[in-house]
């Protein structure tokens, strides 16, 4: 039966998958894509080969010049001065599909003045002739609307082995005005097509326009810069599979697309104002043998886009990104046998499940598949970061789950429904962290209450009440407290201690019980010093989210407790009570005394068999008790040297209290260690008060 479900399942749901891959692609690939955009934010921003500038048509340059468009004699002397800091080629990320009005020419002519005047359009075609710039114009794939005229490209463009039309095909075209564009050595389309979701993922290199070949923008200054004329398009079967400039390869999709390698969020290049470059007040090395593209970061000129990084993201920049990819080689595609590859990876990840599922228990397969889906999208990550290659990944990992899913659902039913339903059962008496060892007991009595020998452990972060009072905002401190909290309880975990509760902003754990734990002392010891360790490293993050740091106290006591299920008969729980209990809880909140982090009882010291970094603090008498207790502090692993201390603590207990002082305030000035002015301040007190009869025994009469 088990069998006939699972070949049910796996077929079916690796059909359905591989059909709605098939036939419904734009559907499910918004949520490929947002995948994928976020594998952009984890690999964060990377380095530019710092070969493309920017000039900005920013709100700083339209304040000065006045608002778009400017005159052309304004273009014409920013191309000058380009040209003569030697920009190896300048892109316009813009098009003049008008005849400058605020040229005194056209004025003339408007109101019919018979007298000489310049002709902005006819200045800016000379600059063009005589510069290595390119222009920029828009392709229109909805109307048959043609404007002015389109470029002569100076390139061949050959196509092998077609045999059919991929790449796209516009239907219209805003061009250029004659006078510039036949003055203009070339020009690229500035089309960017963004997907469904408005984002700009990809850029076709070609564009196909009544049976002519026409480059994009920054195709076309890449071609010039590389010195190629040639331009080889090859086909396969499945469409276009690269495009090649003399012996340089560029891969791209079956429609000639490239997926653009967003090297970060905006201003990841060099950007320089333009009314810097036309008042010639710039470094002239920031160009120097550059690719220059001229465009606009101005929100009120409309050339802004929407990317992985940003929502308000450069038009220009993309271009830059575009022949910074092309120049470093890092352009990222899907290949030209992607569908196919994507179904066997589909069919593969499906079988692998199956397997695992079928030959392993419920819980063992479920942690594999976890790290499957893992491994997957890490897979794809790094496929497309550092080989180039994009695959799917949203229909995988979503296969992944709902194979999880039914085949957990027939081993709940068919194999594993009285073992879960044991589980729930003590789930309901006991803490899930001593479920499963509950249950692998057989004796009636495992709930019962007995007494046993363990290491008791609680820690409390310092001034709670005002990190409250600071955040005014009770979700932000529950956000607060599950930060802080739950790296802590993993290393509990690591440990093999069990969280007993949690108590406002304080941890209660234990070791040894229910399951014996050798060296059970070591064990609490040691989490509590990297617990002290990791707070460090979390309080960055904490800092950064929160502008707060958190300080916490660490007690730990070792002895004899009451084990077992206590409460009502409606709700209960394994727990720990007594004495020793008690004085883990005072132990903590001594650390605020000593202005220490963990200090631990006698009884737990006698225990310990690693080498740490420990001296003893004082002999003290805690509320509740009336036997004294000899405490120490924990500060790390390994050895150190306190033999002045415990000279001085000597002293101390021998009422010798001039001499105890001399050294403790040598002590705390040569290391600022408070626990020394604590003491200093006890030497003065007993100087100024001395007691009757002193036997070393500091009482304190709170908690």
């Amino acid at each position: 039966m088990k069998k006939v479900l699972y070949f049910i399942t796996f077929f079916g749901v690796v059909g359905f998958n591989i059909f709605s891959y098939l036939f419904y692609p734009s559907s499910l690939q918004i949520f490929d894509n947002k995948l994928r955009d976020e594998m952009f934010l984890i690999r964060g921003e990377i380095n530019t080969t710092n070969s493309v500038v920017i000039v900005d048509i920013d709100e700083k340059s339209l304040k000065t010049l006045g608002q778009w468009p400017w005159s052309r004699d304004v273009i014409s002397q920013i191309l000058i001065n380009l040209t003569n800091s030697e920009a190896l080629i300048v892109g316009l990320d813009l098009f003049f599909a008008e005849r400058d009005t605020k040229s005194p020419y056209f004025l003339a002519k408007k109101y019919n003045l018979n007298i000489a005047a310049d002709d902005y359009d006819q200045l800016l075609a000379e600059v063009l002739a005589n510069t290595p710039t390119i222009l920029g114009y828009l392709f229109d794939f909805e109307k048959n609307l043609t404007k002015n005229i389109l470029p002569n490209i100076p390139a061949i463009f050959i196509q092998r082995n077609k045999k059919d039309d991929f790449l796209l095909k516009a239907k219209g075209y805003i061009g250029n005005i004659p006078i510039l564009q036949n003055n203009t050595y070339s020009a690229g389309f500035v089309n960017m097509i963004p997907d469904i979701d408005g984002v700009v993922r990809n850029v076709p290199l070609l564009i196909e326009y009544d049976d002519i070949i026409y480059p994009s923008l920054a195709f076309e200054m890449f071609r010039i810069a590389s010195g190629n004329r040639r331009v080889v398009i090859d086909y396969s079967e499945a469409g276009i599979e690269d495009i090649k400039l003399g012996n340089y390869k560029i891969k791209t999709d079956r429609f000639g697309r490239i997926f653009i390698n967003y090297r970060g969020d905006k201003n990841r290049f060099t950007y320089i104002s333009a009314i810097d470059i036309y008042e010639n007040n710039f470094d002239k090395n920031l160009i120097k043998d550059k690719f220059v593209l001229i465009g606009t970061s101005a929100g009120g000129l409309f050339d802004l886009r929407v990317t992985p990084f940003n929502t308000v993201y450069p038009g220009v920049e993309v271009h830059a990104n575009i022949i910074d990819n092309l120049i470093k080689g890092d352009l990222l595609v899907k290949p030209d046998m992607g569908e196919l590859i994507d179904i066997i990876v589909m069919f593969i990840v499906g079988l692998i499940v199956f397997v695992v599922f079928y030959f392993l228990s419920a819980v063992l397969a479920t942690s594999l598949v976890i790290f499957m889906i893992i491994g997957y999208f890490i897979f794809s990550y790094y496929l497309m970061f550092y080989y180039g290659y994009i695959v799917n990944v949203f229909l995988p990992i979503v296969e992944i789950i709902v194979l999880v899913i039914i085949f957990g659902a027939i081993n709940y039913f068919l194999e594993s429904k009285k073992a879960e339903t044991l589980k729930h059962a003590f789930a309901k008496k006991v803490s899930a962290n001593v479920m499963n060892e509950l249950i692998s007991h057989t004796q009636d009595d495992i709930l019962a209450p007995r007494d046993k020998d363990i290491t008791i452990f609680f820690s409390d972060i310092r001034s709670f009440t005002s990190i409250s009072e600071k955040l005014a905002n009770p979700t932000k401190v529950i956000q607060l407290l599950n930060l802080y909290m739950t790296p802590m309880v993993e290393n509990i975990t690591i440990h093999k201690g069990t969280v007993d509760k949690f108590i406002g902003d304080a941890i209660m754990a234990y070791w040894n019980a229910p399951v014996d734990i050798e060296n059970h002392a070591d064990e609490a010891v040691s989490s509590a010093i990297e617990q002290i360790k990791i707070l460090k490293k979390l309080n960055k993050q904490i800092k950064k989210e929160f502008d707060l740091e958190i300080d916490i106290g660490i007690g730990i006591n070792s002895g004899i407790a009451t084990i077992g299920e206590m409460g009502s008969s409606g709700r209960a729980d394994y727990t720990v009570i007594g004495d020793n209990v008690n004085l883990a809880s005072r132990l903590e909140g001594l650390n605020k005394v000593y202005h220490s982090h963990i200090l631990i009882s006698e009884f737990t010291y006698e225990l310990l068999k690693k080498d740490y970094i420990i001296r003893e603090i004082d002999l003290v008498r805690v509320k509740g008790k009336s036997k004294p207790v000899k405490i120490y502090q924990v500060i790390d692993f390994g050895e150190a040297d306190f033999s002045y201390y415990y000279e001085a603590l000597e002293l101390y207990r021998n009422s010798q209290f001039d001499k105890a002082k001399e050294i403790f305030e040598m002590l705390y000035n040569s290391t600022k260690d408070e626990l020394y002015n604590v003491y200093q301040n006890r030497c003065q007190h007993f100087i100024s008060n001395p007691p009757d009869k002193f036997d070393g025994v500091w009482t304190f009469t709170t908690k």
